[in-house]
């Protein structure tokens, strides 16, 4: 049993109470402890990676109780690569509010900073089912506090809207968990998967309703239409920095989908048959075609990127109801793209706010800082709209081949394409206004120039866009990566193996299932 498993959960949930109780008043020592604590979280996800990436299964025991009675910690090769993620944005989302100064804007950022990433990556590596819902509390309550940080009526509306959605999705989640355990008598994921596999054909109805309510709760997590509502005016409303860290957050869904719908109820499985591609394919296409529309009509450039992350997380969506592994493979790969490039956006979103006062997409006099403001734009929309050499492109070519046998290829191929073509619109569009005939404009009578953005803010974002093109120049390894993950969660014997035959015997499944 490795303990190492366990220092990512541990060492955010350390480090937010210390900085609350002996930093709350030093805003240097939070910026340094916060900045400490996120440097070592990217060497322990390095770590643990690299671990996982030969196909090795780590299991952690909480107070040494086996599976299924003990809470147990997975860390395998597709939660491995969710933490790294994680840790690399949650590094480059720091440099920026401490560069930019939005930490100092209110009280507790760093500390519910440090309750976010515990939520977060403990979601990640749980191997429970229980404790995934108490990982998604620990995350919504941290995020809820980031939402309304520096405050503003506005903020707290979007804040409020977003917590009674989440509350609603945690509702659902209690229900299935009790319909799950009444049918299996346990709520441990390698259990479950044994034992939701010798329900007889006769006594699927439980299980069946139970499966449709852990769909429809994480889809509110992964803001799939129709139960997106909550996430345009929330990230468009949220502090910067805070907005580019929850692009994360929908990620943490269709992670649980990938998991719970490849280990305990599989394509193959007869409980659950047509779950997947009778509603889950057409919600991620009509997502797709949603996110894009609404890049195209946005005011303002926040509600332009939040409506990017709908139709990003619907192309993630797509490629995952195929339920094959060359879909899981090419999602993997769109998730690591979508998330680096969603944050980015956000960030630089903020530097035209800081540049030029406004997100109004107007044209407007040419704004502080905004030769980098516009390269920086120029690279986000360019991998967020799929255009090439960049991520975005190849990303959609693998959710495309990948579709390519599917009896829906039609629809998938014109819904992609099309949506693509309405995303590069909306983009260009967006980068006209703001940069190319702003220099047309001259400044106006009376008016106070804008202050440049702090350098450690360019360096945060410029963070996101190297990381892009790094996800581009290794897409050959990273793809042959995911596709090793696909491998393994289409092959789940090892993980329950792993989790369950540690007290020298597999657990007995219930009688009569």
């Amino acid at each position: 049993m490795s303990h190492w498993i366990i220092a990512p959960i541990v060492l955010p949930a350390l480090l937010a109470p210390f900085i609350v109780l002996a930093a709350r008043y030093h805003i240097g020592i939070q910026r340094a402890l916060s900045l400490a604590g996120v440097v070592a979280l990217v060497a322990l996800a390095f770590g643990l990676a690299w671990q996982a990436s030969d196909g090795t299964i780590t299991l952690y025991q909480l107070g040494d109780w086996a599976a299924p009675f003990g809470i147990v910690l997975v860390a395998d090769a597709l939660s491995t690569l969710m933490v790294l993620l994680t840790s690399l944005l949650a590094f480059c989302v720091l440099l920026y509010a401490i560069g930019s100064g939005w930490d100092a804007r209110g009280r507790h950022f760093h500390a519910l900073f440090q309750f976010q990433l515990m939520g977060i990556i403990g979601a990640f590596l749980t191997g429970d089912l229980f404790n995934l819902f108490v990982f998604f509390e620990v995350l919504l309550i941290a995020s809820y506090g980031l939402m309304i940080h520096a405050g503003g009526n506005a903020r707290m509306r979007a804040g409020v809207q977003y917590v009674l959605f989440n509350l609603i999705g945690s509702t659902l989640f209690l229900f299935a968990l009790g319909a799950i355990y009444a049918e299996t008598g346990t709520l441990n994921m390698a259990d479950l998967a044994r034992r939701v596999a010798l329900i007889g054909p006769d006594e699927t109805v439980g299980i069946r309703v139970a499966a449709v309510l852990l769909l429809l709760v994480f889809a509110i997590k992964a803001a799939l239409v129709p139960l997106h509502f909550w996430l345009p005016s929330s990230y468009a409303e949220a502090p910067a920095p805070v907005a580019a860290l929850f692009a994360i957050m929908t990620k943490v869904g269709a992670y649980a989908i990938i998991r719970v719908y490849t280990l305990i109820f599989p394509p193959a499985l007869a409980a659950t048959q047509g779950l997947h591609d009778l509603w889950l394919l057409p919600a991620a296409l009509v997502s797709v075609a949603i996110g894009m529309a609404g890049v195209l009509a946005a005011k303002t450039l926040d509600r332009l990127v939040a409506f990017a992350v709908i139709g990003s997380m619907g192309m993630v969506m797509v490629t995952i109801s195929l339920f094959t592994p060359e879909g899981i493979a090419a999602a993997l790969y769109y998730i690591v793209h979508s998330t680096l490039a969603g944050a980015a956006l956000f960030l630089i979103a903020d530097l035209v706010r800081t540049g030029r006062g406004s997100l109004e997409l107007t044209a407007q006099p040419p704004m502080a800082g905004a030769a980098l403001s516009a390269a920086l734009f120029f690279v986000g929309a360019i991998a967020m709209a799929g255009l090439p050499p960049l991520s975005g492109f190849l990303g959609k070519l693998l959710v495309l081949n990948a579709s390519f046998t599917a009896p829906q290829a039609v629809w998938i191929w014109a819904v992609v394409l099309v949506s693509s073509l309405v995303g590069i619109l909306g983009f260009a569009r967006a980068g006209s206004l703001l940069f190319w005939k702003a220099k047309s404009l001259p400044p106006q009578e009376g008016e106070t120039a804008n202050a440049a953005p702090h350098p450690l803010a360019y360096v945060a974002a410029g963070g996101l866009i190297a990381l892009l093109v790094g996800h581009t120049v290794f897409a050959g390894q990273i793809h042959g990566h995911t596709s090793k993950i696909a491998a393994q969660l289409f092959d789940p014997a090892p993980y329950m193996q792993s989790v369950l035959d540690t007290a020298g015997k597999l657990s007995t499944p219930q009688e009569g299932h």
